[in-house]
């Protein structure tokens, strides 16, 4: 379910859309000298505008998918975590080395998952902001790089398992990391396709609530306040939805 935010959003530019059609059947009597105003201009802009939330939809879309795979990747890591400590007690190595381990492997367990950890419904808007997720993810990655160091410290650890052996650990530790470097890039396309549309929406002057209000104004200027034409098109709303 979209948030209020974002529909406000898309209703500003079907808003937009019913303003032009009003604007058009005026006819040659709908005359602005101001380019911004004229029915072309307006046509344009439109068109601009909802590009503009389509590409916010694709890449919000896109981001929760990354955001859905590396919930994916990370799901075993706690369990897998303790299996490792596991094999290291397996070894000969000391009780300070094995303590070392259940330490990292106590801060993997105990880093509590935060909401935006959850998978996405791919209907939900990006955060805002850079989430405590990310920063869960980023701890959650520097222990088990100082599991998998402990590990590999040890000479005595050489398990038959392929999934236990250093090389497996270390490719595992980067795929997480390429999971999590997913999520940050595709949080900062979204942010930045979001400052996009809202500059194309709410700019000062230029912005198509701007340029909408504007129109208004013309249409009441030329044909009267009481007129049949100004009664078309004031009640339709356009509101600053910034976010």
């Amino acid at each position: 379910m979209a948030s209020k935010s974002e529909v406000g959003h898309a209703k500003n530019v079907a808003n937009f859309q019913d303003l032009i059609a009003f604007v058009e059947g005026y006819g040659p009597s709908y005359n602005p000298s101001k380019t911004s105003l004229t029915a072309e201009h307006l046509s344009a802009l439109h068109s601009t505008a909802n590009g503009s939330l389509q590409n916010v939809i694709n890449l919000n879309t896109a981001y929760n998918d990354v955001v859905n795979n590396r919930v994916e990747a990370f799901a075993d890591l706690r369990p897998f975590s303790t299996r490792l400590v596991n094999a290291l007690e397996a070894t000969d190595a000391t009780q300070e080395k094995i303590d070392d381990a259940k330490g990292y492997n106590r801060k993997i367990q105990g880093q509590r998952a935060s909401k935006e950890e959850e998978p996405l419904d791919p209907n939900q808007p990006a955060p805002k902001r850079i989430s405590a997720s990310q920063q869960s993810y980023d701890q959650l990655i520097q222990h088990f790089d100082g599991l998998i160091s402990v590990v590999a410290s040890e000479p005595s650890y050489a398990p038959n398992e392929t999934e236990l052996q250093i090389t497996s650990l270390q490719t595992k530790a980067q795929y997480l990391k390429d999971k999590n470097n997913q999520v940050a890039t595709a949080f900062t396309a979204v942010s930045n396709t979001r400052l996009e549309r809202n500059r194309i929406l709410y700019k000062e002057n230029t912005g198509l609530v701007d340029t909408a209000l504007d129109v208004k104004k013309y249409v009441k200027s030329v044909y009267g306040a009481t007129s049949p034409e100004y009664n078309q098109i004031k009640g339709i709303k356009f509101k600053n939805e910034k976010d």
